[in-house]
């Protein structure tokens, strides 16, 4: 039986030897365990595949956006797919992924950093690559770094607002006309010197790849300045119940038609995916507290690794798993979920199809939830502990999650 590990925001990695000889199952862990906590489950099998073909796509470097889910296990099974470039956005990431890989590519991509967290970057963990979208950012950045003749520097692009499903228009950004003025700022400055922008996460639309590259494509003219960098953001989407989504063959094909368009022949392509590499290679395990009609109360909710599915309305994959007594039904009906904070908007009204018959003390495997699940729990109401494992199954299918015998 593998060893299941509690769970913080940014964990230090575990040495080799605390790692389990053979993987169990997730069906195995519960049985083992019957636990009453959240059992976050991780399949380095899946993720790693995952990565290899994106990486096998994208015609450029693929930066994994850490903020996405930053555990040890998953970097490490990224890793072994491939994945050498890290998005940070803060010195926890960096530090992270510097502790476990002496050769990664390191690029902080906060738009907005505490000079402390500069000088920490450059001078303790060789990072040289900074986003910016303002002059007081550039100004910022020179000075932490002491204006080094190594440095890049990458221009933040603001996009109009788009059709994404998190449009992140509005925060984060150069108008055009700044950042044509950052980008000749920047340039005397440095030894790469780039261009990027964010479609905003979950984006559906393979045309909206190639709308951004045409702003990219006018704000460079205008600039008039070589350019080595070109960073398409993240934003590839994941297949959730009910979503179809465009194959990244499609939205690739637009990239690639874009920066042909830009000219740049010595240019360099960006990829920043967070969702797409690590989504399916991720679950969450809870249990049944209470049924209540087609409402059922679990010990997990919004304040821990469902915040998608109350704020945002994701419906999850789901499957019962009862390992001891009768099967479930195999009659499914539509359930909602609470989650186990005394908050009565800790609530997620899905609907998630389960079998009829689910009850008190029955747990729930909720798929897809690499991304942005763990790592964005928190203590409210007391409910932080959750445990993490490795996992052998493989990763299941997110718009048809087989119910358990």
């Amino acid at each position: 039986m593998s060893v299941a590990r509690f769970r913080t925001a940014v964990s230090a990695p575990r040495r080799v030897v605390d790692l389990p000889a053979v993987r169990p199952t997730v069906d195995a862990t519960i049985a083992a365990l019957r636990p009453e906590d959240p059992v976050h489950c991780i399949r380095p099998t899946a993720l790693a595949a995952t990565a290899r073909d994106f990486v096998a796509a994208f015609p450029g470097d693929v930066l994994y956006a850490v903020k996405c889910n930053p555990d040890p296990a998953v970097l490490r099974a990224l890793w072994d797919g491939g994945v050498r470039h890290f998005d940070c956005a803060s010195p926890a990431e960096i530090a992270l992924v510097r502790t476990m890989f002496a050769d990664a590519a390191i690029h902080f991509m906060h738009p907005i950093k505490a000079r402390g967290a500069i000088r920490e970057a450059w001078g303790r963990h060789g990072v040289r690559d900074f986003v910016l979208d303002s002059a007081d950012e550039l100004a910022k950045i020179l000075a932490e770094t002491g204006a080094s003749a190594d440095l890049g520097l990458i221009v933040r692009l603001a996009l109009p607002k788009g059709e994404a499903v998190l449009d992140l228009s509005g925060k984060f950004g150069a108008e055009a006309a700044d950042a044509v003025a950052l980008l000749r700022a920047a340039r005397p400055h440095a030894a790469r010197l780039g261009i990027a922008f964010h479609v905003g996460s979950q984006c559906l639309e393979p045309l909206a790849w190639r709308r951004a590259m045409a702003v990219a494509r006018e704000t460079i003219q205008q600039a008039g300045v070589a350019i080595d960098i070109v960073d398409v953001g993240g934003g590839f989407p994941v297949a959730y119940p009910g979503v179809e989504i465009p194959e990244l063959g499609a939205i690739v094909a637009e990239i690639e038609d874009g920066f042909d368009r830009l000219a740049l022949p010595n240019a360099r392509l960006w990829a920043e995916p967070g969702r797409a590499l690590v989504a399916s290679g991720g679950s969450v395990v809870v249990q049944v507290q209470a049924r209540r009609g087609d409402a059922l109360y679990i010990n997990d909710g919004v304040y821990g690794s469902l915040a998608d599915a109350g704020t945002l309305a994701f419906r999850y994959p789901v499957r019962c798993i009862r390992p001891v007594g009768n099967a479930p039904s195999d009659a499914l009906r539509g359930f909602s979920f609470f989650g186990p904070t005394c908050d009565s908007a800790d609530a997620m009204r899905g609907p998630f199809w389960l079998p009829a018959d689910i009850a008190e003390g029955d747990w729930i495997e909720i798929g897809q939830l690499g991304a942005y699940g763990a790592c964005l729990r928190t203590g409210f109401n007391g409910f932080d502990r959750a445990r993490i494992v490795e996992v052998a199954d493989d990763a299941p299918d997110g718009r048809c999650f087989a119910l358990a015998a």
